[in-house]
């Protein structure tokens, strides 16, 4: 089982968007949100996915 952090970065359309749930809910992927700030137009996330490692490659392209 694989534990990898990310930092993802969230443009104004998707600041109001469950997209860190939705990640865990659509692929075989745990989330954990280890740090965040969220404004008004822009917002950021460091998050840790654990799980197998071809999952997680999976939901990094689904958020691309």
């Amino acid at each position: 089982m694989a534990h990898l952090r990310f930092h993802i970065r969230f443009p104004e359309e998707g600041i109001r968007q469950p997209i860190i749930y939705q990640i865990g809910r659509e692929y075989n992927v745990v989330t954990d949100v280890r740090r965040a700030d969220v404004r008004d137009t822009t917002g950021w996330a460091d998050v840790e996915f654990t799980g197998d490692t071809a999952e997680i490659e999976r939901a990094l392209e689904g958020l691309r």
